[in-house]
């Protein structure tokens, strides 16, 4: 009798079947390493999302502290030059019409607001390090050539032209870092950064006349040049980009010249501006030659100015956060007019140094305002920067209009000087100012009163 056959599988046969378990078919092996070279092929994971500002902190506040020092020397600078239209007029280095040396402050000022609009996109393509080297280097390279020159056209240069364009390069960096670093505290983050500039224009002007009459004007502007270094390496070493722009902005927003609202503020304020730097270049110079001041009152009247612009710079943005900044700049507008036609009836120290600390105090809404206004008349947020840097260009016209236009007006004859003009000239183009804002607010809300515009 044969013995049963056993349906319990060999060894061999077991062996094989953990093999063929435990690799895969040839077709799922071929998956498997597409799967792979795939994966090899695929792209970097995209880094995580900005989770936003952080609104504080060591390094947000080292941000602050480098755009006090770009505005220390940028519109610091810019706020000493009437200083230098005094020394200038004094004929020590040269012999020149007013007309003629405000050139100088005023391609200065129009170099930083023009350079600014081009320097915008080279910000937002991460070049920040870069920006602030250039503009570290020809703000101090022109202090420099400036203590060499004896004559117009090189004064011109160095000043008007190189330290200009190196200001031009800080100018941007100094505002566009923060929004990157604040949110709910970019306002305090701005108006603490941008109070550089006012402080620049305290101190420089009294280190000037300080050291003129002790070291000579060669060695007193490079030691200036010298400060600016110093403090231009504070920036250099603690600012750093913390996110870069999505998209470069484009120089030029074609749309913003049909935007009515937006072409009649721009207007308004380059109007205004020209009444703005008639102040700015002349008022220490009306001091000394009327006699109302002495050599050293007169010098002291930029500082004393620049002292009234640090409330005048910070409160109006705090003020059009509660009833909008239209409604600001407006009366702020006729009342630098006011002030500026009160100096026709200057006729003693006192008067003229209370005029240059209102003054100081109202021009800020000049300053502090106009990018608020500018936001406030962008309905496409994603062209803000571009509508700021256009916006500020065109503005810079009233620069030139106001500087060499009331060198003009004043002459050249030292024994009669027109003084009454230049100050109607300046009062009468910021009340014009003001009612061109007039205009646009009723374009805006009609006859309104309570609103917030």
């Amino acid at each position: 009798m044969s013995a049963p056959v056993s349906e319990t599988p060999s060894n061999n046969s077991l062996k094989d079947d953990e093999e063929k378990a435990a690799s895969p078919p040839e077709s799922q092996q071929e998956q498997n390493s597409d799967a792979l070279k795939a994966k090899d092929d695929a792209p970097p994971p995209a880094p995580p999302q900005d989770s936003g500002p952080p609104d504080g902190g060591l390094t947000a506040w080292l941000q602050v502290l480098g755009s006090f020092m770009l505005f220390f020397n940028t519109w610091g600078i810019l706020n000493t030059f009437g200083v230098y239209q005094t020394f200038y007029e004094s004929g020590q280095l040269w012999t020149e019409s007013s007309s003629n040396i405000s050139w100088i402050g005023s391609i200065q000022s129009m170099m930083v607001l023009l350079i600014g609009a081009f320097s915008g996109p080279v910000f937002d393509r991460g070049y920040l390090r870069t920006l602030l080297i250039v503009g570290s280097f020809l703000v101090v390279f022109g202090h420099m050539m400036l203590s060499l020159t004896h004559n117009f056209w090189e004064a011109l240069l160095a000043q008007g032209f190189v330290i200009g364009i190196g200001g031009g390069c800080l100018f941007v960096p100094a505002v566009a870092i923060m929004p990157t670093y604040f949110r709910t505290k970019l306002g305090l983050a701005i108006g603490l950064g941008a109070s550089g500039s006012s402080m620049g224009g305290i101190i420089y002007p009294i280190m000037f006349y300080k050291l003129i009459n002790q070291v000579g004007f060669g060695w007193s502007v490079r030691i200036l040049g010298f400060t600016a270094l110093a403090t231009l390496i504070i920036p250099i070493v603690v600012m750093k980009v913390r996110v870069q722009p999505k998209q470069a902005r484009s120089i030029i927003d074609w749309t913003a010249f049909t935007d009515i609202p937006f072409m009649l503020f721009v207007f308004g304020s380059l109007v205004g501006f020209i009444g703005l730097y008639v102040s700015f270049f002349y008022t220490s110079y009306y001091g000394q030659a009327t006699g109302l001041t002495n050599a050293s009152l007169s010098f002291y009247l930029v500082p004393i100015l620049n002292a009234g612009s640090v409330f005048g710079r910070t409160l109006p943005n705090l003020l059009s956060d509660k009833i909008g900044p239209l409604n600001v700049i407006t009366p702020g507008a006729f009342m630098v007019g006011i002030v500026l036609l009160c100096y026709l009836a200057v006729d003693s120290a006192g008067g003229i140094v209370v005029c240059a600390l209102f003054f100081g105090f109202f021009s800020g809404i000049f300053i502090a305002l106009p990018p608020v206004l500018f936001v406030a008349l962008t309905e496409d947020k994603r062209k803000v920067g571009t509508r700021i840097g256009m916006g500020f260009t065109m503005i810079s016209a009233g620069v030139l209009c106001g500087g060499p236009g009331g060198g003009a007006i004043l002459g050249q004859n030292e024994a009669n000087l027109h003084w009454t003009k230049v100050w109607t000239y300046a009062g009468v183009t910021t009340i014009g100012a003001g009612c061109i804002f007039v205009i646009l607010r009723f374009m805006k809300v009609g006859f309104k009163i309570k609103v917030k515009v």
